[in-house]
């Protein structure tokens, strides 16, 4: 077993030896070749522009990087299977998307950039290499958004802002798949397939249940601003230049209308069930950001009370949580 990366990690990777190289160049062809590498996990597809390089890095490494490594691949022929990290972004997030996305269900707008579009662009690569190499297992994860205590992205970084801006007039659905999760079902996809399972094709990847952007926002006892629509773009920008977040379109598209994606085939053809729900997992990342500015259950107690006083008889709102 073998890892590759352009940066040498700060701890050990068990039994993996450990090669410097950066998929973007041709010398990953000759790392394939050295190790008689037979399976293939491409984790190098990430959505944080923030840091050294900025954005235009970031994509040089998704595209290229993936196109480099496909092409590797196609002329090894030690290389029976290929798993892609994918994300759910490439549905991207319009206001008339259906409740519920299938993998085979196409995209009302097809993204226009950033991290989304990237992800695109892998995939349409990756089916092109399933073509031409039809004896390899190729299996691509669309993962949700992931949390987790170790959570590092644009969409963890929104919910560590003390205050958090939203969109007026929109309380989108969102999904969360939790880290350990993640693990999880990398080991199924990179091996041989249970029997009565099969781990080849695209998959979507997220805990049971969503929950709503007011409800993370209570559970996380941070405020919420309300912006409008126009205006949010300011702001994103804004937080992007203080270096805060990458508070990107596709960030404020998500935030306006969210993604809700069907994972039947992932429990009954990859044969994987998270151990986390959504709210689980959302609970796990809360509890690793500590307090916010408003106790939780003092919120709590407090939109009770005005459910009380409305005219539905005290029904609670959907976004009490």
């Amino acid at each position: 077993m073998v890892g590759v990366d352009a940066v040498t990690p700060g701890h050990r990777l068990g039994a993996a030896d450990f090669v410097r190289a950066d998929i973007r160049q041709p010398a990953i062809a000759r790392v394939l070749a050295e190790h008689d590498v037979d399976t293939v996990v491409h984790l190098d597809v990430t959505g944080t522009p923030l840091g050294s390089g900025g954005r235009t890095a970031v994509k040089e490494t998704n595209v290229i990087g993936t196109m480099q490594l496909l092409g590797a691949c196609q002329k090894s022929p030690t290389v029976r299977r290929l798993v892609v990290k994918s994300s759910t972004s490439v549905y991207g997030s319009a206001s008339r998307d259906p409740a519920v996305f299938t993998e085979t269900t196409p995209p009302k707008s097809l993204p226009s950039g950033g991290f989304a579009k990237d992800a695109v662009e892998v995939e349409n690569y990756v089916r092109g290499f399933a073509r031409r190499r039809p004896d390899v297992a190729v299996c691509v994860l669309r993962f949700a958004n992931i949390l987790g205590p170790g959570a590092d992205s644009p969409l963890a970084d929104y919910f560590s802002l003390p205050v958090m801006p939203t969109v007026l007039g929109y309380d989108p659905r969102l999904q969360f798949v939790h880290e350990d999760d993640v693990v999880g079902v990398l080991r199924i996809a990179c091996h041989e397939p249970r029997r009565g399972t099969l781990n080849s094709g695209t998959f979507n990847i997220a805990g049971d249940g969503v929950l709503l952007l007011s409800q993370c926002s209570r559970r996380l006892g941070r405020p919420t601003v309300p912006v409008l629509l126009p205006a949010v773009t300011w702001v994103g920008s804004a937080l992007r230049a203080v270096g805060v977040t990458d508070f990107s379109p596709e960030q404020i598209r998500l935030l306006t209308h969210g993604r809700v994606v069907s994972t039947v085939q992932m429990r009954e053809t990859l044969g994987f069930a998270p151990a986390h729900t959504t709210p689980e997992t959302f609970a796990d990342f809360a509890r690793s950001r500590g307090p916010g500015l408003l106790p939780p259950e003092a919120l709590a107690r407090a939109v009770d009370k005005v459910a009380a006083l409305s005219p539905t008889g005290g029904a609670t709102p959907p976004s009490a949580g």
